[in-house]
């Protein structure tokens, strides 16, 4: 028998049941349900019968308040990603898995805004001296830069309620509990309740306030999707947390682009811009056979990378497909393509590809690139030094037009390559050897 008044609420989508049940009938995810004792009777908002009219003003009579500046991060990368800085009232969702430098790269933004505004930091995850510890590595020292450590949805909402400070940072949202709430940090109820509170004081007095978020295992925002619309700005943080760059991109965004993204590279001094990662990522590049270079994008960044393949014969039934950094799904693909459209039998095949600095592609562009480096660990022939390739190969094996080549180019040129593989672009440029389809670039450019 089920206990009076108690709920089981889903941690992915926030559907209730009155009992417990191994998987969610609202969206199908397994094992998400959580007890969840209801809030108290002094929580519950009472609707009212009557309202009271809306005084509406004229859109012309409207200052706007983004002309009057943006918050400076202090991170001219960050400042382009945010579209300008942070715009005052705004609520920003910064995501990523642990040990990624979330923490880092905020009490870094914190100590520059803290130089001409006041700040405060509020964890709920460390205590004082943790901080402490991190700003003297970091020289995070200004003076108008305050710490608090406290759980409390509460006493924060009423801290930036007073307007004392412009700049506020709470890490992290998974963390903070309402009082009249009886469920426990990170449930569904608790960060959406938290989460409307916390809001609610950064639009009243006008105070920029960033959020940390947790991610589940499979990359997602942890917690109900609502928190996501809630906010002004989301902005994921990923990347190799052992090693290689670290990129942040933003994901939704009311004030600018979404189609930005900051690479950054951890020091002991903290998290630094990388001024030219193209240069970085193809330093210690050996040209053998499997290696290739790719013309990709990062958001409006172009980025030289090199796309490195293995080619075994497998010693099981089923051959091995692995990618690091790249879409298994739309490898396997891709292998399939080779297969039918070219003479190379992988069928007894294990295939490894790696790209090199822990960045994750989710460019078109990359197709051709993964086709030549499988092509050439394959036939043990390697591309030419001074060669670069982009473009998405269809189902037939045709190779198709990407967007932004001559940005692709330029970066290319830039650093020293001489041609570049790839589809015809308009206008046709002579840096680009155009190929029609994967047989004829593989035919041509893998040489002996």
């Amino acid at each position: 028998m089920a206990k009076t008044g108690v709920k089981f609420v889903c941690q992915q989508c926030g559907a209730t049941y009155s009992k417990w049940s191994g998987r969610c009938d609202n969206c199908g995810a397994w094992n998400s349900l959580l007890e969840q004792v209801p809030m108290s009777v002094g929580s519950h908002a009472v609707a009212k019968s009557t309202g009271t009219v809306l005084a509406a003003t004229s859109i012309t009579k409207l200052k706007d308040e983004d002309s009057k500046g943006r918050l400076s991060s202090g991170i001219k990368d960050i400042d382009i990603l945010l579209g300008g800085g942070f715009v005052a009232g705004s609520v920003v969702l910064l995501a990523g898995q642990p040990g990624m430098g979330k923490s880092t790269v905020l009490l870094q933004i914190a100590h520059a805004v803290a130089g001409g505004q006041k700040v405060l930091y509020v964890s709920g995850e460390e205590s004082m001296s943790q901080i402490k510890q991190r700003a003297g590595r970091l020289g995070a020292d200004a003076e108008m830069l305050e710490l608090a450590s406290t759980t409390s949805a509460d006493n924060i909402a009423a801290t930036i309620a007073q307007g004392v400070y412009s700049f506020v940072v709470v890490d992290s949202i998974q963390t903070i509990a309402m009082n009249d709430i009886a469920s426990a940090p990170g449930t569904v109820s608790q960060i959406t309740n938290s989460a409307n509170l916390l809001i609610q004081a950064s639009k009243t007095s006008n105070t920029v306030l960033v959020l940390v978020g947790h991610v589940t295992k499979e990359g997602s925002i942890a917690g109900p999707k609502i928190l996501e619309h809630l906010v002004d700005v989301v902005v994921n943080f990923e990347g190799d947390r052992y090693g290689g760059f670290k990129i942040m991109r933003a994901i939704k965004n009311r004030f600018g682009a979404t189609n930005e993204a900051a690479l950054f590279e951890m020091r002991d001094t903290g998290l630094e811009v990388v001024l030219n990662p193209s240069a970085a990522l193809l330093e210690e590049r050996q040209n053998n056979d499997g290696s290739v270079v790719l013309a990709t994008m990062e958001g409006n960044r172009p980025l030289l990378v090199e796309i490195q393949a293995l080619v075994n014969p497998t010693s099981f039934g089923y051959p091995k497909r692995t990618a690091s950094g790249f879409d298994g799904n739309r490898l396997a693909l891709l292998i399939a393509v080779l297969e039918r459209r070219t003479k190379l039998n992988l069928s007894d095949k294990d295939i490894y590809i790696n790209v090199v600095g822990g960045l994750k592609l989710a460019d078109a562009a990359a197709d051709l690139a993964v086709c030549m480096a499988i092509a050439s660990a394959a036939a043990e022939r390697r591309l030419d030094s001074g060669a670069v390739v982009f473009g998405e190969v269809g189902l037939g094996g045709e190779v198709r037009t990407v967007l932004a080549a001559d940005k692709r180019i330029s970066e290319a040129k830039k650093l020293g390559f001489t041609y570049a593989i790839g589809p015809k672009t308009r206008p046709a440029s002579k840096f680009v050897r155009p190929v029609a389809d994967m047989r004829d670039a593989l035919n041509t450019y893998l040489k002996k």
